[in-house]
């Protein structure tokens, strides 16, 4: 399979500006991801930013990168100039975040193994969710799925209510997912994805996700058991030093 694994790194961030450059025991953030695509079952790793400074930083450590506008609303819409700009056919394109330095190669092997699948539009992966802080935090969207692992909704609040129980027993008499933002999708759906206007549910969760599927997309799911470090605050970067600091040798 020719799949593409973009990545997109803006460098603007209201919580943490120039987050892609922020460095990770040694090594940026933005190198890190890249490095752990390339593992991957991808033909190409490009990530696609919006400054000279990022596209520059990848070219020094010997990564591909690509120019997009600063004007783009989403990643998805970044991810798509960057796939005109290298005007490569793929079978699958692969929006990788900029901020999971710790993404797993088998993240991403999971869902390229979905477009085995020729009916696969969008994929996606979702989590196990495991404790009670996770099940309400609204930082962590959660998703429901059909018995073939497509995705009915995504939500920031705990989707089903369980009417006869009570929120701590929850997680005890029901399965809940996670969403892990690592989206895989068919170059003509995400092409059809960059036109479709924000629709009333996404505008509600402030999920993007939505919008696609109140527009009649499938989005199939994979699962993963690992856990990664997202980096969006100066405490996520702590804790990502220090797990490092456990990891690395010496």
């Amino acid at each position: 399979m020719n799949a593409i694994g973009i990545i997109p790194a803006r460098y603007a961030s209201t919580r943490l500006p120039a987050k892609p450059l922020v460095d990770l025991g040694g090594k940026s953030m933005i190198q890190r991801v890249v490095e752990q695509a390339r593992q991957a079952q991808l033909s190409r790793v490009v990530v696609a930013t919006d400054d000279e400074r990022i596209l520059r930083h990848v070219l020094d450590f010997g990564g591909e990168a690509v120019l997009t506008s600063p004007e783009h609303p989403s990643g998805t819409d970044r991810v798509y100039e960057a796939y005109q700009v290298l005007a490569q056919p793929a079978d699958c394109v692969v929006n990788i975040q900029g901020d999971e330095p710790f993404i797993q190669p088998s993240q991403i092997d999971a869902l390229l193994a979905l477009f085995a699948q020729e009916t696969t539009q969008i994929a996606t992966l979702v989590k196990p969710v495991l404790t009670t802080e996770e099940l309400f935090s609204p930082h962590l969207p959660k998703v429901v799925r059909n018995t073939a692992g497509e995705a009915l909704y995504f939500s920031r609040h705990p989707l089903p209510y369980q009417r006869q129980k009570g929120q701590e027993e929850w997680l005890a008499h029901h399965l809940y997912f996670r969403h892990i933002g690592l989206y895989a999708y068919r170059p003509v759906v995400l092409a059809s994805l960059t036109q479709l206007l924000p629709s009333a549910l996404e505008l509600a969760e402030s999920l993007e996700q939505l919008r696609w599927l109140e527009h009649g997309y499938r989005i199939i799911t994979a699962e993963t058991e690992v856990e990664t470090i997202g980096i969006d605050t100066p405490e996520d970067v702590e804790r990502a030093r220090q797990f490092l600091a456990h990891a690395l040798p010496g």
